[in-house]
């Protein structure tokens, strides 16, 4: 393929995706536009700038049209309806067909936050998803196989690919690294998108990681252009927004307008979003210290704005409001464990049904029954809660802003906690794995985020820690990292080569002056 350039292996069947028409597609995409990606990566740049020079985040001024005129984004898409609740997870062989098979409404099948992009999970997440709308895929282990139900059984596919900030170095486009969000929704669209639509549904995405409105019209113009390329109706795309960083909370309504077209939505990706808030205003000092990331709840009063207001601008404007992830995993071993983990998921997903939401996501398939019954026992027969338009809701900027009212202490538990937390994380994504239970946890990209992101914020503030009155230092966390890694070290299934690469790189990313801005950058940087 001219100007193309595959430097991965071509690994059993990947030349079923790796096709040149294939590859044509994904390079026109990125031909065209590669260029505002990177003028909007450098927009990001200059406003993180401001921000930490003392600016400030509030409503843009030149969009108060947007908000303060009349239009509506176009009307649920076939499949996406009713999505009371949703499944996240990875594009393994296993996942994709437990996803599909777990009652919930719809999959968000994950080649972001979820996912280790090494190039075989990639491809072959890209495998998983045809063979499953094909009705050829099966996984067998331990003595059990694993087969798709009939398809009016199955969830609606949403496929979430990477991030605008984040490139694929094993394709090579005129001699640049493709970029990771173009290739993800490139593959799956060339080969997905006709398969889907004979089905009755249609190729629908999630879209993270997006900063400002002008992201969005950037993907909006993808879409225009890629259905243009295959022939594929306009609108036929259909695209949910996360809202998980801190200045998106201040564009939501000029996001769904960039995409109106293509809209199904925002999200309320609040992992992400709590990281993005330590970020953003990461060097001005304890008016934006969060407390350890444990004791920061939904009630707090900053995030009660951000998915208050979340729901007010969906609803405004005919568009889903899909709330946050239920990390907890049911324990089938511990009863104890069980009952602490369904009853604080049935307490979110009451709050967030409650509010208006029109569904919301969990990880684990033996948490879809819980989240079902609650919103089942708001909407009943609906298909959701568009017509609750929230008009009691004024958020004002100062209340996106709040985070000092947020309750909490910052303790050596919660910091030997983050420390744990990101360094087990750190080795399974190196080794391959982008989801993984930790603690009775689900932990993905964005939760390592928040941990090393409150040790880098608790350093440079001279945080004393409310238990033990010690002040964290980078020689503290140095000594709980070794204290930890021996604990670590005496459980089965310890791999010493990964977690050195793991200690390296959590060092680089906490402890370090510089503060890199995602800390999955530097370790696919690591990754083969």
């Amino acid at each position: 393929m001219e100007g193309v350039e595959i430097t991965g292996p071509l690994l059993d069947r990947f030349d079923e995706i790796l096709t040149p028409k294939a590859l044509a597609f994904v390079a026109t995409l990125h031909r065209e536009f590669d260029t505002t990606r990177r003028e909007l990566l450098a927009v990001r740049d200059e406003r993180q700038a401001r921000l930490s020079a003392g600016g400030t985040l509030d409503f843009l001024p030149e969009t108060r049209q947007v908000r303060e005129s009349e239009w509506r984004v176009a009307p649920p898409a076939p499949g996406l309806e009713d999505r009371r609740v949703e499944i996240t997870g990875p594009v393994d062989r296993k996942m994709t067909i437990n996803a599909l098979n777990s009652g919930a409404k719809v999959w968000l099948a994950d080649f972001e936050d979820a996912n280790a992009p090494t190039w075989e999970n990639t491809i072959s997440g890209h495998l998983n998803l045809r063979d499953a709308l094909d009705r050829t895929i099966d996984f067998s282990s331990g003595g059990k196989d694993y087969v798709l139900k009939p398809d009016e059984e199955l969830a609606t596919v949403v496929v979430r690919p990477r991030g605008w900030h984040l490139p694929d170095k094993h394709v090579l486009v005129d001699g640049s690294e493709i970029s990771g969000s173009l290739l993800d929704f490139g593959l799956y669209f060339f080969h997905c998108a006709r398969r889907q639509l004979d089905k009755g549904r249609g190729p629908y995405f999630y879209l993270p990681k997006m900063e400002s409105h002008l992201e969005a019209r950037l993907w909006n113009d993808v879409f225009v252009r890629a259905q243009e390329l295959l022939g594929v109706p306009h609108g036929t795309i259909r695209a949910t927004v996360l809202i998980e960083t801190y200045p998106a909370a201040f564009e939501m309504e000029e996001i769904l307008y960039e995409l109106r077209d293509h809209s199904a939505g925002l999200n309320a990706g609040r992992w992400d979003y709590l990281f993005s808030v330590i970020k953003k205003f990461r060097t001005r000092g304890r008016e934006f210290l969060l407390p350890e990331r444990n004791s920061v709840t939904m009630t707090a009063p900053f995030m009660r704005a951000y998915t208050e207001l979340l729901v007010r601008s969906c609803h405004k404007r005919g568009a889903h409001a899909i709330g946050g992830m239920a990390a907890f995993i049911p324990s089938r071993r511990d009863p104890e464990v069980n009952k602490v983990a369904l009853e604080k998921v049935r307490a979110d997903k009451t709050r967030e049904s409650g509010d208006g939401f029109d569904g919301s996501w969990v990880a684990h398939p033996d948490l879809v029954p819980i989240c079902r019954e609650v919103f089942d026992g708001v909407l009943g027969e609906r298909p959701n809660q568009l017509d609750r338009l929230r008009e009691d809701v004024h958020v004002t900027a100062e209340d996106l802003l709040a985070v000092s009212k947020t309750p909490g202490q910052i303790t050596e538990t919660g910091l030997r906690n983050n420390v744990d937390v990101a360094l087990r994380y750190l080795a399974a994504w190196m080794g391959g794995l982008g989801a993984v239970a930790i603690h009775n946890l689900m932990e993905d990209a964005a939760t390592a985020e928040i941990s090393r992101s409150q040790i880098w914020q608790w350093i440079h503030n001279d945080i004393e820690l409310a238990d033990s009155g010690a002040v964290v230092t980078r020689e503290l966390v140095e000594r709980i990292i070794t204290e930890e890694l021996a604990k670590i070290a005496g459980e089965p299934g310890y791999d010493e080569g990964l977690y050195a690469q793991a200690t390296a790189l959590f060092k680089e990313v906490a402890l370090d002056d510089d503060f890199a801005e995602f800390l999955t950058l530097p370790a696919y940087a690591r990754m083969q």
